[in-house]
């Protein structure tokens, strides 16, 4: 049977199933493969990444964040801090309108903050130190604080899942927990609900009204927010053979995802580039705290014996190193807070007898252990596989629960045992904007029941943030840092696998792509 990359060598991949438009209209309109099939489309509900794209095409926030991690003004117009800090009057752009007509007012933006505050860990340190929300004016938002909180324009300006989102207050007041039945937002596109074909297409289209925010420079979510394009249509193409034949016939624009196999291929197609970002996510292995086997913290640290993070990211990401890298701990390597404590773990020879005789100490049992695989998520099945041959080895009960992305998405919320619906293990990533810091850090949360799935929970590790919190200076936040990693080797909430480097593949007329998260504003073609 000839390869992936005979097969598209050879030009024999199936073109899509939708027609070509005409040189104009094409022209106006970007085809874009994401990761993923938009399972849900409420960047509140899920951390999915898919989902937080698809969000900042329909929703925008208060604050954006640009390529160096600086927060700037996005929907407001500025801020006024008083009482020593613990009174902000956030003012919101004149114009700002949303989808169906509406003007977009204070009530809307507080509804929202309130509603993505009971969904997000950032959110809820914000609320817990807020003795009032309010929202004076049509056009401004008051925060009352019971103490300073100088983060308050990161937290809602972040660019990690849960995505602060402003909607209208009748969709923003309804339950957190549940996807709102509309998709109406204040952003640059407007999502086409009558085209959604799941596991096929997704559609938007450029809204009119949208009033980028005028000066300074477009940055990941910071800046003017520019679209191009009338319209933008996602592609969902699970198998990486047949996006990359697409892209290569010039059936798509842009593949987020590429295959590392078939990079050297796409380098060699003309028109086409293959683009290494400085953008990076580390991916992690998230256990289930709450059921056996890994509810026993013995049993999570005996796994650090077995753990080797290039095993993961080599049947990811390829032999080519410079895409990613290993020996990795709690924070983005080279950011101020990442340090070398507890590194140790994971260096040296895995030795699978004291993997065994560890995990009999601990009373492991044969407990069925299951590992949520999305078939349709190459990078994540990669790993996926590589856990499953992990557990085995080190002679646990291991197997694979292989799926579409949507039903994991849907089956990682249960917290029941594995034999009633339940899981032990996912594969994630975070992105480095949630990785700078112990406050943002989606998956060092430990405070049980509110935590992220998985659900860990440690009170050293949650004293240990607010410490850093209320830390004077980088130095001093630096050396509570080291000791958040010295505790996490000991909770162990999750294992680091390793951290990559984004590489993406578009037509070589698009320009202007933005680092970090794909979004599709300011892109051109020329």
């Amino acid at each position: 049977m000839p390869s992936r990359r005979q097969f598209l060598a050879a030009g024999l991949a199936a073109p899509l199933a939708a027609p070509r438009l005409a040189g104009a209209q094409a022209a106006r309109v970007l085809r874009f493969v994401p990761q993923a099939d938009l399972a849900v489309t409420d960047p509140v509900v899920t951390t999915a990444t898919v989902t937080l794209a698809h969000g900042f095409m329909v929703y925008d926030t208060l604050y954006g964040l640009d390529a160096d991690y600086h927060v700037q003004p996005q929907m407001v117009e500025g801020h006024v801090t008083e009482a020593d800090g613990r009174e902000w009057t956030l003012t919101l752009r004149e114009g700002l309108r949303f989808h169906d007509g509406e003007p977009v007012r204070g009530r809307d933006a507080v509804a929202s903050l309130r509603r993505w505050a009971a969904r997000d860990a950032f959110g809820a340190e914000l609320m817990a130190a807020t003795d009032e929300l309010s929202a004076p004016t049509d056009r401004t938002l008051r925060f009352r604080l019971k103490q300073p909180f100088p983060l308050l324009p990161r937290a809602l300006g972040k660019v990690t899942a849960a995505m602060p989102a402003i909607m209208p207050e009748r969709l923003a007041s309804l339950d957190p927990a549940r996807p709102v039945p509309e998709v109406i937002g204040s952003g640059p596109f407007r999502f086409l609900a009558n085209e959604r074909v799941s596991g096929a297409r997704v559609a938007y289209a450029r809204f009119d009204d949208y009033r980028p925010r005028q000066g300074g420079t477009a940055s990941r979510t910071a800046g003017p927010k520019i679209a191009h394009f009338d319209r933008v249509e996602w592609h969902i193409l699970p198998d990486a053979a047949t996006a990359v034949a697409a892209l290569q016939q010039g059936e798509v624009d842009w593949v987020e995802y590429p295959p590392n196999d078939l990079i050297p291929l796409m380098r060699r197609s003309r028109g086409i580039t293959v683009q290494v970002t400085d953008d990076s996510s580390i991916s992690i292995l998230r256990f289930n705290h709450l059921q056996p086997p890994f509810n026993n913290p013995a049993i999570r640290r005996a796994m650090l014996g077995v753990l080797d993070q290039s095993a993961f990211m080599t049947a990811a990401f390829g032999e080519d190193r410079a895409l990613w890298r290993d020996g990795v701990g709690v924070f983005l390597s080279g950011s101020p807070m990442a340090s070398e404590v507890g590194l140790e773990a994971l260096r040296g020879p895995r030795d699978m007898d004291k993997v065994r005789r560890d995990l009999a100490a601990a009373s492991y049992r044969g407990e069925k252990v299951v590992v949520l695989q999305p078939n349709d998520f190459p990078i994540l099945k990669a790993m996926s596989e590589v856990a499953v041959d992990m557990f085995t080895r080190a002679g646990m009960n291991a197997e694979a629960y292989a799926a579409d992305w949507g039903s994991v998405v849907q089956r990682r919320n249960s917290r029941e045992p594995v034999e009633k619906g339940g899981w032990s293990v996912f594969i994630s990533g975070l992105s480095a904007a949630g990785l700078l810091d112990p406050v943002a850090h989606l998956g060092l949360r430990a405070n049980g029941p509110r935590a992220w799935f998985g659900w860990p929970d440690s009170p050293e590790l949650e004293g240990l943030r607010r410490e850093w919190m209320a830390a004077p200076d980088t130095a001093a936040q630096k050396a509570v840092a080291e000791r958040i990693q010295a505790r996490f080797w000991q909770d162990l909430p999750y294992l680091p696998l390793g951290q990559y480097f984004r590489v993406t593949a578009h037509q070589s007329n698009l320009r202007d792509l933005q680092a970090g998260l794909p979004t599709f504003t300011g892109i051109r073609r020329i």
